[in-house]
């Protein structure tokens, strides 16, 4: 007996289950759905067969193991790279003319395509380069982010395994964007103060709110990873990126950590992961703030992070008691994105001075 009901709506179908998993695919994809035990599923790789990474009666971690082991070397080794910088906008802004593309090669103007379009170049790194994380920037308004998301899951829905894209941005909340890792900040979004000025009202549960209406904002955008929360310690008052973080004091910048992370991820129906959570990625271990000089590391020159104070671990504070230390459902940060600095003289294990993504000590306090 059919448990389902299908709903067409403009672009894409919706199939609601009942006493199951709702889904929804897109005209465009080119897959189909299953009947099983009454119940719809997903064709995503289109083999006329229910895998048990399409079996959403199963435990994730079953899904995730056949899914895993059906990807080619190419695959994994796209799910393991990002995106360039992505702009949706037509404004004369220059993050918009920086981050832009081409539309069968020509401009948007001359090709006749809506913003919301994919570019060539996004096209090609999501079937050829097999990326799936997306960083997104500048944006029109809400309304083109959300259409533009929609096209982007539509086109990798009808690739190879269906595996879906994951939007990220860096923080959007600020009034205004001046600098390349905020450039997405001061659109179609509630505004809110820099972190360092969410600090200033010491108050982690502001914080935590503030997670959970900026979550809330990132899903109607389409996104699904907040490139933040920044918990470096502004130790060296020469960088340049201090109003990104909670600024000097260790134990404070822990406490907005937790609270940063896990309004993001924890919805409030679930006290855990649901439909409203963002995955929070905590940066930039094991802290950007101790520059040699003030310089940052995303040049050349401001390749070492140095620690005249012998303060090395109060750097890992807000990240070891603070984002992996979450007090509700999700628990810990879902993701950790290393600084560029060599951790000067800090491993004296393997006595490798070394980039912290490949510095076999740093790494393993994130294991």
């Amino acid at each position: 007996m059919k448990k389902y009901a299908v709903i067409e709506k403009d672009n894409y179908i919706y199939v609601k289950n009942q006493g199951g998993i709702d889904i929804a695919y897109s005209k465009e994809s080119g897959i189909s759905i299953l009947e099983v035990d009454g119940f719809a599923f997903k064709d995503l790789n289109k083999n006329g067969a229910l895998d048990p990474y399409e079996d959403w009666r199963l435990p994730i971690e079953e899904r995730i193991d056949d899914l895993s082991s059906k990807m080619s070397k190419e695959e994994i080794a796209g799910l393991m790279l990002y995106s360039g910088h992505q702009a949706v906008s037509t404004k004369d802004s220059i993050f918009a003319k920086m981050f832009g593309g081409t539309y069968d090669g020509k401009s948007l103007e001359e090709s006749g395509k809506d913003i919301s379009d994919l570019t060539d170049q996004q096209k090609s790194f999501l079937k050829e380069d097999y990326l799936r994380h997306i960083l997104l920037t500048v944006v029109d308004d809400a309304k083109t982010a959300a259409t533009w998301n929609n096209n982007v899951q539509a086109f990798v829905e009808g690739l190879g395994l269906g595996i879906p894209a994951n939007n990220s941005s860096d923080p959007r909340h600020t009034p205004s964007a001046n600098t390349e890792f905020n450039a997405g900040a001061g659109g179609d979004i509630s505004k809110w103060p820099e972190p360092l000025g969410l600090a200033a009202t010491f108050d982690p549960e502001l914080v935590r709110r503030f997670g959970q209406v900026a979550s809330k904002e990132y899903r109607a955008l389409g996104i699904t990873t907040a490139l933040s929360p920044q918990v470096d310690i502004a130790t060296e008052p020469r960088w340049m990126r201090f109003n990104g973080t909670f600024g000097e004091d260790f134990i404070l910048s822990r406490d907005m950590a937790e609270a940063y992370c896990d309004g993001f991820q924890t919805t409030e129906e679930k006290n855990g992961w649901g439909r409203g959570s963002v995955n929070a990625m905590v940066k930039h271990w094991p802290g950007g703030g101790s520059g040699e000089a003030g310089r940052d590391a995303h040049y050349g020159y401001g390749k070492y992070a140095v620690y005249p104070g012998n303060n090395f671990d109060e750097h890992l504070v807000p990240f070891t008691d603070g984002a992996f230390k979450l007090k509700n459902g999700t628990k810990e940060a879902s993701a950790v994105m290393p600084y560029y600095t060599i951790s000067y003289d800090q491993d004296h294990k393997y006595n490798e001075n070394v980039g912290n993504s490949y510095n076999k000590l740093i790494c393993r306090f994130t294991t």
